[in-house]
């Protein structure tokens, strides 16, 4: 009976400790919670309301004036068959080869920059870090106007590549594509009936395909130039934490250095590459003050994004409600990209006919046969 009640007294003292516990987590996490609320989830939902009205940005938008229109700013963007629609369409179809393009550049060139600063026979490899990560630091206008004299038509760029023979282009002013201008030097000007005729949110299929515009490309290499080196150093950090017993293990095997990088080094960075590849995500649907500064959209929209153009209807225009919807529908696309990303490179369970027959051991110099005995 002692012991049974001894049990109960430990019992109850324990749940009274976990109480106690759990209000003073609750106590110490209340501010952060009270500034989140305030200052993220109630602008959001309010946000969220601003893109059902016809609020005109003057006074409060939960005044008795501004009314709940439903999804007409949606529909007015998504298939009102007008400007918005055509402009919406433009923006994404923009900022969607941005994202191809600049996602992966900018993720490979990191992890080779992390890969070579990481390397302990690279001498001054304290001066190649800090000069890679300065432009991640540097103020983003100051570098895109730097990007304007750069590339501008009589521009160094421009100048290096006459040495090298090549006519440059009229970067920022020139805006067709740049895979339309390819396919033109080969003298095809125009495309396929059912490509031309037929297309998505008022941009033809052929004009989906033309590839980024000039103007776009040079941002796409300012976005590159500016990212590449915060990205480097999240990679530096993960290198600089791998076991060097695995890579000791397979040198001794006879394994080459791409064999080791390939089938041991990335594996073990799956975690980053997936936080660079979401952060890299979602910087590119968010690209905006590199279109202000440099381009506000032009030549002829073809360096509009979904964020200007949520920024134009609402400061510009003054039609808020069709801007917060802008916004939401780039929030669903962040979402739904981190989402796809997530699943390509989630942890594969190993079959159970490869974990009974694993592939046969290769040793320099020896057959696979011979390795295994």
């Amino acid at each position: 009976m002692t012991t049974v009640a001894t049990r109960r007294t430990d019992g109850v003292r324990r749940g009274s400790i976990r109480k106690g516990e759990t209000a003073s987590s609750w106590l110490f996490t209340a501010p952060v919670l009270v500034l989140l609320g305030l200052f993220l989830v109630i602008p959001i939902l309010m946000a969220l309301w601003v893109s059902f009205s016809d609020w005109g940005g003057r006074g409060s938008p939960f005044s008795a004036g501004v009314n709940f229109v439903g999804l007409k700013n949606y529909e007015a963007i998504t298939s009102g068959g007008g400007l918005a629609e055509q402009n919406f369409g433009q923006s994404l179809r923009n900022n969607l080869w941005y994202v191809v393009l600049v996602v992966p550049i900018q993720t490979v060139v990191a992890l080779v920059l992390a890969s070579l600063v990481n390397n302990q026979r690279l001498k001054g490899r304290g001066f190649f870090r800090t000069a890679f990560y300065f432009p991640s630091v540097t103020s983003s206008v100051a570098i895109t106007v730097l990007w304007l004299f750069l590339f501008n038509t009589t521009g160094a760029i421009n100048k290096v590549l006459s040495w090298l023979g090549v006519h440059g282009p009229n970067w920022f002013n020139d805006p067709q594509g740049v895979l339309h201008a390819i396919l033109g030097a080969f003298g095809v000007t125009s495309g396929p009936g059912a490509l031309v005729s037929h297309g998505f949110l008022g941009v033809s299929w052929w004009d989906w395909l033309a590839g980024p515009s000039w103007a776009m490309s040079a941002l796409i290499l300012l976005a590159v130039f500016t990212t590449s080196g915060t990205f480097m150093l999240l990679f530096l950090a993960a290198l600089q934490n791998l076991s060097g017993d695995l890579q000791e293990a397979a040198m001794v095997d006879g394994a080459t250095s791409w064999e080791r990088f390939t089938r041991i080094t990335l594996p073990q960075l799956r975690p980053t590459l997936f936080t660079v590849i979401t952060l890299g995500l979602i910087g590119c649907w968010q690209v905006f003050d590199q279109v202000y500064v440099a381009t506000d959209g032009g030549p002829d929209g073809t360096t509009l994004t979904p964020a200007f153009l949520s920024y134009q209807a609402s400061l510009i225009n003054q039609d808020w409600g069709q801007g917060a919807a802008i916004a939401f529908i780039l929030f669903v696309i962040i979402i739904v990209f981190t989402l796809i990303q997530r699943w390509v490179l989630r942890e594969r369970a190993v079959s159970k006919r490869r974990r009974l027959n694993p592939p046969p051991v290769k040793v320099a110099g020896l057959p696979a046969g011979e390795a295994e005995r």
